[in-house]
């Protein structure tokens, strides 16, 4: 058990109530949370985690049993009792079925909330501290905690994992994690960048092919899910795979067999499939640019991570990780960072998320010649939505070629990319809002890549 006293969230909308029962939860010893309705209460959830949670039924905005139903779908199990002066039979069975551990009716005696909390805490007994980090994956907001707790149960079962989230939020950590804590640990882990591999190779890196089964190809190639047997195969950008090829997976999910390219006969293939993607497969489907079926069998166990500005409170453990580090792998031990420094990182949205995070002090500690990263150090972009559109563009007296015009600065903007992100694609795609396959569209085009 903690060795930190429980900590005990009241929502109640009734503030001299509120003030009576923290008074008396801090005389009995507990560390104590205040709402005033479910809306609040889950802003709260979002950054705190608390042993217990006293709850009224009737409260604007946002009620008690609504705020119940909530706690249900987001897989919180964090015990409540209902404390309501509206007391009822039917309220009661209400609150219990969506998941109340126990009700209280106004008026009652100290002596039995008393009871009830011990009894509760007793059941549900507050956790050991948290880790701080897990399989390589750092945080310590309410989000990371419950991924932490979540990660071993998925990596137990034996079904198929879709991870959302945004680029650069860790979606090939959370994969390796699931596989190293599986009973596949030992067998291959094999990852494909769907968006990453043009079209055209794709169906032979994944399914491999026959010698002659096209110009070039003198030799059998093993492919991609061939070289996963036994093990775990991670689809990154699943998004991004191709209708035509959507059908050939979607055959290996069913089925467990593939055909590889100039080949007549199936090969049968023992994998386990964990995809990513930072599109909305749902929107996807209904765009008829994703198939339903193969989304349903992908998506039987799901993993979100939020982005970093949802939880900032690990950007000072981030970036104390990274510190280490990189102050390691370039010889700056004792490195640190100014606080004004660590506020500016606070106060920045991180459109690229941990990655950019990361990046960030990487530069940070390879320029800094001092002992702390000042604020100067840190190279933070300027927001997205307000992009910078430098000196005002002026059409000449004798006119201008527009398809010329622009051509040359679509051109320019693509050379920005790829110096500011060291020629990395993705990121350079995603600095310019288009897909990789767009993106070297774009770069062959102008003679780039």
């Amino acid at each position: 058990m903690s060795s930190e006293s429980p900590r005990i969230l009241i929502v109640d909308d009734d503030q001299s109530f509120q003030r009576f029962l923290q008074l008396f939860l801090e005389k009995e010893g507990y560390r104590v949370l205040i709402a005033g309705d479910g809306t609040e209460a889950l802003k709260i959830l979002e950054r705190e985690e608390p042993d217990l949670i006293l709850l009224d039924l009737r409260m604007p905005e946002m009620g008690g049993l609504e705020f119940l139903e909530r706690l249900r779908r987001e897989g919180r199990e964090t015990p409540v009792i209902v404390i309501t002066a509206y007391a009822s039979l039917d309220s009661a069975v209400r609150a219990k079925r969506e998941g109340a551990y126990d009700y209280l009716p106004k008026p009652f005696r100290l002596e039995d909330l008393r009871r009830k909390l011990k009894e509760a805490l007793r059941r549900f007994p507050p956790a050991e501290a948290p880790p701080q980090e897990f399989m390589g994956i750092v945080g310590r907001s309410p989000a990371m905690r419950r991924l932490f707790a979540l990660l071993p149960k998925i990596a137990r079962a034996e079904s198929n994992v879709l991870i959302t989230g945004e680029s650069g939020t860790g979606k090939e950590l959370v994969a390796r994690a699931i596989h190293r804590l599986s009973p596949r640990a030992e067998k291959p882990f094999v990852v494909v960048n769907c968006g990453g591999i043009p079209a055209s190779l794709l169906e032979s890196e994944l399914f491999g092919y026959k010698a002659g089964a096209f110009t070039g190809a003198k030799h059998d190639k093993p492919g991609l899910f061939a070289q996963a047997h036994g093990g775990t195969i991670f689809l990154d950008e699943i998004g991004d795979l191709p209708p035509e090829l959507q059908v050939k997976l979607l055959r290996v999910v069913e089925y467990k067999t593939f055909t590889p390219l100039g080949s007549t006969g199936e090969i049968r293939v023992d994998v386990r499939i964990i995809s990513a993607t930072n599109k909305n497969l749902e929107e996807e489907v209904r765009a008829g640019r994703f198939r339903q079926d193969l989304y349903f069998r992908l998506n039987v166990l799901s993993v979100h991570l939020p982005p970093l500005r949802e939880r900032r409170e690990d950007i000072p453990l981030l970036v104390e990780h990274f510190l280490r580090k990189y102050a390691e792998k370039l010889g700056k031990s004792g490195i640190g960072i100014s606080e004004y420094a660590l506020r500016a990182l606070m106060e920045y949205d991180f459109p690229g998320n941990v990655r950019e995070l990361e990046n960030i002090i990487e530069r940070s500690v390879a320029l800094e010649t001092g002992p702390l990263i000042l604020p100067e150090t840190l190279t933070l972009r300027p927001d997205r939505d307000t992009p910078q559109t430098g000196a005002e563009v002026r059409l000449p007296p004798e006119g201008l070629d527009l398809e010329e015009f622009l051509a040359g600065i679509e051109k320019k903007l693509l050379q920005e990319a790829l110096r500011r992100t060291g020629g990395h694609r993705e990121e350079a795609a995603r600095l310019l809002g288009l897909s990789v396959r767009s993106l070297r569209y774009r770069l062959q085009k102008y003679g780039l890549g």
